[in-house]
């Protein structure tokens, strides 16, 4: 195994995943538009401005989940999203785990690494929304080979 290894969406994952972000932002659109047409005037601006703060919200938040990478060394794993790097020594490491969460549009499936202080991070760049994903079981199995290899050292 390399001594340094990147986890990340593959490029038919993120097209999927921008598929799905640019169906979100075009509902929030239409819920604007909507609130434009059916409000008086006074409180138009109220509605939109809501809707307009929490789609930039959501819009934020999946992109920073879709740019998310990890990069697996010998010496522990670094997370950098859209907004933050952070670093995380093996030996800080408890335990690294699935974490499912249903949705309406069906199960997320993400991995999660547990400190050893208890503390929980999700890991970016390994998650899926399908049942059965081998990408998603592969990274899920790189990390914890190299967390393992690490524990021996």
């Amino acid at each position: 195994m390399p001594s340094q290894t990147w986890i990340r969406l593959d490029a038919a994952e993120r097209s999927r995943y921008w598929w799905r972000t640019g169906f979100v932002t075009l509902l929030f659109i239409g819920m604007a538009v909507a609130a434009w047409l059916t409000t008086s005037a006074v409180e138009r601006w109220w509605w939109i401005g809501g809707v307009a703060a929490f789609c930039l919200a959501n819009l934020l938040s999946m992109v920073n989940q879709a740019t998310g990478v990890t990069l697996l060394t010998s010496e522990g794993m670094e997370f950098r999203t859209l907004f933050r790097r952070r670093s995380v020594p093996w030996c800080e490491v408890a335990e690294i785990e699935k974490r499912y969460r249903t949705r309406r549009s069906g199960t997320l499936s993400e991995v999660r690494v547990v400190r050893v202080q208890g503390r929980k991070l999700t890991v970016p760049g390994v998650f899926t929304l399908r049942m059965y994903d081998s990408k998603f079981d592969s990274k899920f199995a790189t990390i914890r080979e190299c967390w393992a290899r690490a524990a021996e050292a």
